[in-house]
């Protein structure tokens, strides 16, 4: 990709597409924040020095157009505090999922829901989706609120979702957003 995306949210607040220089802010991130971070996401574990982020990267920055996602980091103030991105996309069933994770000391601030907010809105407007999922493991709260905050719609549990490291599988809720439900201003 030549022409990188930035989409700005308010004055601090920038969504970034990724870019190879991205991988040890990301990886001083999560190996700053393992306990933290490790309680909901799977990738924690298998990130154990910088090579593992930066061939992680390396796989966004460098995919085929046939099978890219638009993958950003959540920068305030222009300091990288999180990720976010569209993951499992269908091009042909104009659907996909955002994935997201921001680091402990920069939760609940409000930056998650504007940065999930706006990649809903560059995956309706930009991409032509008409369909956005979000995942989030049962019992994860803060991450949960953040569909429910933007008007998604509860669709169930998928049992047993997700594996991680130890062997352990967590349920999923699964909620969704259809572009004809399209997020208001009002619903942050």
């Amino acid at each position: 990709m030549t022409i990188l995306i930035h989409i700005k949210i308010n004055d601090d607040i920038e969504l970034c597409q990724l870019q190879r220089e991205d991988a040890q802010d990301i990886y001083s991130t999560i190996d700053g924040e393992r306990a933290f971070l490790g309680r909901w996401l799977p990738f924690v574990s298998f990130t154990q020095d910088i090579a593992d982020t930066q061939a992680y990267v390396d796989s966004i920055v460098n995919a085929p157009e046939s099978s890219y996602e638009y993958v950003f980091t959540i920068r305030e103030n222009g300091k990288f505090v999180g990720m976010i991105g569209l993951v499992r996309s269908d091009y042909n069933n104009k659907k996909t999922e955002i994935g997201y994770w921001m680091s402990e000391k920069s939760q609940h601030k409000g930056i998650m829901s504007r940065s999930v907010k706006a990649l809903c809105r560059f995956a309706f407007e930009e991409l032509h989706m008409n369909r956005i999922m979000i995942k989030c493991a049962v019992g994860n709260t803060a991450s949960s609120n953040i569909p429910k905050r933007l008007g998604f719609t509860f669709e169930g549990i998928e049992r047993q979702g997700e594996l991680f490291p130890d062997g352990h599988f967590e349920d999923l809720e699964i909620y969704s957003l259809l572009k004809s439900e399209s997020i208001s201003p009002n619903n942050l």
